[in-house]
């Protein structure tokens, strides 16, 4: 049976914050000329105007390069000591204005408020870790010589130069600030193509970093059409860092392939969570809540598929519909709303036409299951979906919306076949009261991240591990060692003294083998590389 969500008052006004002058502010920090075409974003929540934005042209984009490589050697020669102050007042400065980003987030994006504060977080620690990691990431490394003692070999990491950086726009401030900061960190400058829907979010992190004292074309940004500008993109960066779809992440790849540089792809997903039999019903039932619904399913780790032991599917499901019709739906700028809105027509347009193909397939709706135009033009209920099967378009196509198909099984092995049994493998979630048995689980599924009783915070706020996806889900890392390494280019310096390879004077090269022989066998008995 069809139900609604609890729901909240309709959102008629932009919160005080969001000023037009502080809108143009923000908008004046795109790289643009002056007599740029103008773009006009409107809110989720009301569909109203909400920014004027400058059109980036090819040129645009290509002067923007220019200023940007001109700045990198200086700010490459920064010392680390002085990017990791600024990155620590950059810090300092998004927690001290988190209001702001809070205002800009839900007004751009149409997320819950308590979704926008969990962006903040991320960028804090995103922040705090690479300051204070950077300088050991890049220090020069001792490596094992080729002979020992006689060869001196260090490992050094430059910076790529100028990094560029797509973000997307269903999480504003974690995709845009989230990639830059580690790129800044190594010494690259970064040009950068935030969503036009959400550029505000991102332009605000711009301007904080930039009063937190990064020079100016260190970090630019572009606004325009990927059809526009992404071959003026694609021609003028060192280095590509992605996170969109699939498609989009596929063609990025052939690019960046023929012009030999190195790119990192976040892309789509199908995630699954696994219920085990022996889960706690009630906490599984919630973590269930926060892996399909944060900013209305339009995450890239959050689940779309889930998989319930055969000994407690009815408890779970009875449980899990529960509290997913509790949920209180609707616009406000507090943190009163469990979900909000999605972000554009075309997302509302996905997730009503996955919902009405399933049940016009067959289908059950458990929960939701409509649009809620009476809260405001993007609203969706959260919606649970029994009995989808292969012919159903969001069977294994990514919805990217706040629906999730759940599904009974008997066996382990079973669970993870069908988790496994999709082209993507981004994140999973694994739900057990036995947590070593539930760590097993978790190493058989194919995704870069799988969460143990969590939904996905736990591997994302791990920052020290790498985070990515394997399969149609993309390639290269965020977060760890990974996340800044890549954005350099590792170079090796060997000093040779002594006595190199070729035989010394009065030895001809027979001996020398036999001299070399014994040595390598002298070497593996006692234990030397």
């Amino acid at each position: 049976m069809t139900t609604t969500a609890h729901t909240g008052r309709l959102q008629t006004a932009l919160p005080a914050s969001l000023t037009p002058d502080r809108v143009a502010r923000l908008a004046a920090l795109v790289a643009a000329g002056a007599h740029a075409r103008r773009v006009t974003t409107t809110s989720p929540y009301t569909s109203a105007p909400l920014a004027d934005l400058p059109v980036s042209t090819p040129d645009d984009v290509e002067d923007a390069y220019a200023r940007a490589r001109a700045a990198q050697a200086g700010w490459a020669a920064t010392p680390v000591a002085d990017r990791k102050r600024i990155m620590l007042r950059f810090h300092d400065l998004v927690l001290q204005r988190q209001e702001e980003a809070l205002d800009l987030m839900q007004a751009e994006s149409g997320k819950t408020r308590r979704d926008a504060f969990l962006e903040v977080s991320d960028i804090a620690i995103t922040a705090r870790y690479y300051a204070r990691s950077a300088r050991r990431l890049l220090s020069p490394k001792r490596r094992k010589g080729a002979i020992p003692v006689l060869t001196h070999t260090t490992e050094l990491h430059h910076p790529k130069g100028v990094v560029t950086v797509i973000s997307p726009w269903n999480y504003p401030l974690s995709m845009a600030a989230g990639d830059a900061i580690p790129a800044l960190m190594a010494g690259n400058a970064v040009v950068q193509k935030p969503d036009t829907q959400t550029a505000l979010t991102a332009l605000w992190a711009l301007a904080l970093m930039r009063e937190a004292g990064l020079p100016g074309d260190v970090w630019q940004m572009v606004v325009g059409r990927g059809s526009s500008i992404g071959d003026a993109l694609m021609a003028g960066g060192d280095y590509m860092m992605f996170t969109g779809s699939t498609a989009s992440g596929r063609q990025i790849a052939r690019d960046a392939g023929e012009r030999l540089i190195g790119a990192s792809l976040e892309l789509g997903g199908k995630n699954a969570m696994v219920v085990l039999a022996d889960a706690d019903i009630e906490k599984a039932a919630a973590g269930a809540v926060a892996a399909c619904f944060p900013s209305a399913g339009q995450l890239c780790v959050s689940v779309e598929r889930l998989y319930v032991a055969d000994e407690i599917h009815d408890a779970f499901v009875t449980a899990f519909v529960e509290r997913t019709r509790a949920m209180r739906l609707g616009a406000a700028y507090d943190f009163s709303m469990d979900m909000g809105s999605l972000t554009t027509p075309s997302q509302l347009d996905t997730v009503t036409s996955h919902v009405d193909d399933a049940v016009s397939k067959g289908a059950t709706v458990l929960a939701g299951g409509r649009a809620r135009p009476d809260l405001g033009p993007l609203f969706h209920e959260p919606t649970i979906l029994a009995g989808v099967t292969p012919q159903m378009t969001l069977f294994d196509h990514e919805t990217f919306g706040p629906v999730v198909s759940i599904y009974r099984y008997r066996t382990v092995d079973e669970a993870v076949a069908m988790a496994n049994a999709t082209p993507y493998g981004l994140n999973a979630s694994v739900w057990g009261r036995n947590g070593a048995e539930a760590r097993k689980v978790a190493a058989r599924l194919r995704a870069g991240t799988v969460n143990v009783n969590e939904a996905f915070a736990a591997a994302w706020g791990s920052i020290d591990a790498p985070m990515g996806g394997v399969g149609d889900s993309g390639i290269g890392r965020r977060h760890g060692a990974d996340g800044l390494l890549k954005y350099t280019e590792a170079q090796t310096v060997a000093h040779q003294r002594l006595q190199g390879f070729n035989p010394p004077r009065g030895i001809g090269p027979e001996q020398w083998a036999r001299i070399l022989t014994r040595s390598f066998k002298t070497l593996r008995v006692l234990g030397i590389r």
